[in-house]
């Protein structure tokens, strides 16, 4: 089967991933991520008009992934709201902490560099992480309504809550290079739902 434009494309967007969800976005070079495609270097410009095009692409593409397996996880059937929830946490906790993420934390580890280098990129984490909200506070809200949880706040306060705190969660387990920050995320959680 031939490899089509958009294979190459997917394939130095994966790559980019994988390097900058350890290096950082500018620490890392075009020809790097390139190299690790095994693509010829005169063909980016093919395919990106400049490095801010090609972030802002890697984001949106980082996040198209991320969403499809976080809806995956939240609609897994014969569970109940909390309990996907929780392996929602679960699913972060083993997939974007430390250093071996696989470019499965990109948003952890770009979040706070890029949007001061790049406002397409920062409104691409925006857009990203705002779907990340909603998907959490629909959730929440099927949880309330089937009675698997309890909540003291708005569902969508509890969600930006939560987001918020696994965000940060996991840059003190970078920071100290162990998952406490997660374990304690894990019962801050489990509180917050009352569970």
């Amino acid at each position: 089967m031939p490899v089509t434009q958009g294979d190459t494309r997917r394939s130095i967007l994966d790559a980019a991933q994988r390097i900058m969800s350890r290096k950082g976005f500018a620490a890392v070079g075009i020809n790097e991520v390139l190299t690790a495609a095994g693509v010829p270097k005169g063909s980016f410009y093919h395919f990106f008009g400049s490095k801010d095009a090609f972030g802002e692409a890697m984001m949106r593409a980082y996040f198209t992934d991320y969403l499809a397996d976080m809806d995956r996880v939240l609609a897994e059937p014969g569970r109940t709201a909390a309990e996907r929830l929780m392996n929602y946490w679960q699913n972060w906790r083993e997939t974007q902490s430390l250093d071996d993420c696989q470019g499965k934390c990109l948003a952890v580890k770009l979040g706070a560099e890029v949007s001061d280098l790049s406002e397409t990129m920062r409104l691409a984490l925006k857009e990203g992480t705002t779907a990340i909200v909603d998907r959490l506070e629909r959730t929440i809200s099927a949880g309330l309504a089937d009675g698997s949880l309890t909540i003291g706040a708005s569902a969508r306060d509890t969600a930006e809550a939560l987001y918020d705190m696994w965000l940060g969660a996991s840059v003190m387990a970078k920071i100290h290079r162990h998952v406490g920050p997660l374990d304690t995320a894990t019962t801050v959680t489990r509180q917050l739902l009352h569970l």
